[in-house]
């Protein structure tokens, strides 16, 4: 095997193909990436046996087809350390040392026969439908920051992807909750498609939004098959098993008839929080919101390292009002916002508030007051 190719058209591949590759595991092979030149084409496969990422590199010269398997890890800092635009020339000159050759640098990396690396299903019976990349991406974006991390409950460490349907359109729509925020948001689909819900593992969603990231303009198919789900965008795809575990009935917490409603200009209110926070250690402590009709105050009190507190105008209709909150949580939700302005929807200081994005209204979010 040796062929010729860009730096970049590389690395931006072994960027995604490193981050699947599992950084502790048993089994030598899996730490490595699938060289394959054959067809005028490079194929890149990595895999941790629950994702498998797939490129198709056309834009490379060949002097010899072939295949190998070698560190992702260690590729992925060559390249990344090498000058951009560099030409890189790679030959397999045994069946376990690939030379590397790029200008003035010189490496030999260690490789392991192709034939102990496992051997992948590409194809799913199932049509698949087209979804844009941004769309997708927003979504998926809006609800990982509510995704949980429990084992014990490992149904909710993803993303729950369904169909809904609203003023009879068809909506792909993303929900993910662990139990103290719910964060839910809805992309129509090009075409009404019905589709067997599933919920998308973390790893997955964190990979799946790089691969959309490097691909914003593109479409992405999506198909859905038993137990797996595939992403295609162009020569690139991503395959994964899927969690296996019910999603809770979510809508039974969702707030119908919060009364009290604040609004308030979202990048005031989320530099006044990390101003107060920053006399806690541990950002997860509680900030007291004090609502009146004219301002809120913010209170965050630490017993190792003091008070902050700060007022901010803001428009509040009801009664005044104090409630406490996790101040990640409300910084991991208000940074998604697309409106200028905050709208909260209150009803005590203990139960379920919903926070409403005027300028997306496919999407919302709910958290769960806290005890201080």
């Amino acid at each position: 095997m040796q062929f010729q190719i860009k730096r970049d058209i590389l690395l931006k591949s072994l960027s995604i193909a490193h981050n699947i590759i599992e950084k502790k595991n048993t089994i030598p092979i899996l730490a490595n990436v699938l060289l394959e030149v054959k067809n005028n084409k490079l194929n890149i496969v990595a895999t941790d046996l629950d994702i498998v990422f797939r490129d198709e590199i056309s834009e490379l010269k060949i002097e010899k087809e072939g295949s190998t398997t070698t560190s992702a890890t260690v590729l992925y800092d060559v390249l990344r350390k090498l000058p951009s635009n560099l030409d890189i020339i790679f030959n397999l000159e045994s069946q376990n040392k690939l030379k590397i050759n790029a200008k003035n640098s010189k490496f030999n990396l260690l490789c392991l026969p192709i034939d102990d690396f496992p051997n992948f299903a590409s194809s799913f019976g199932s049509d698949p439908f087209k979804l844009k990349s941004k769309s997708l991406l927003s979504l998926l974006n809006k609800t990982k920051v509510s995704m949980s991390n429990d084992d014990a409950r490992h149904y909710l460490n993803g993303i729950y992807i369904h169909p809904t349907t609203s003023n009879k359109s068809m909506y792909l729509t993303g929900v993910a909750t662990d139990t103290h925020r719910l964060s839910s948001s809805s992309t129509p689909l090009e075409e009404s498609k019905n589709f067997k819900p599933f919920i998308l593992p973390k790893k997955t969603v964190f990979q799946l939004c790089n691969l959309l990231q490097d691909n914003i303009q593109e479409s992405i198919l999506l198909y859905v098959g038993d137990g797996k789900i595939q992403f295609k965008i162009g020569n690139s795809g991503i395959t994964s098993k899927v969690i296996d575990g019910k999603f809770p009935d979510y809508e039974k917490v969702v707030p119908k008839s919060n009364s009290k409603v604040l609004s308030v200009d979202v990048k005031d209110f989320i530099n006044s929080i990390e101003r107060v926070i920053t006399v806690s250690i541990d950002r997860k402590e509680g900030v007291k919101i004090t609502l009146e009709k004219d301002n809120i105050q913010l209170f965050v009190t630490s017993s190792s390292s003091g008070e902050g507190k700060e007022t901010l105008s803001a428009n509040y209709n009801s009664e005044n009002l104090t409630v406490s909150f996790n101040a990640r949580y409300l910084l991991d939700i208000a940074s998604q916002l697309e409106d200028k302005n905050l709208t909260m929807n209150l009803n005590d200081a203990i139960s379920p508030v919903l926070i409403q994005d005027k300028s997306d209204i496919q999407s919302y979010y709910v958290i769960m007051p806290m005890k201080i």
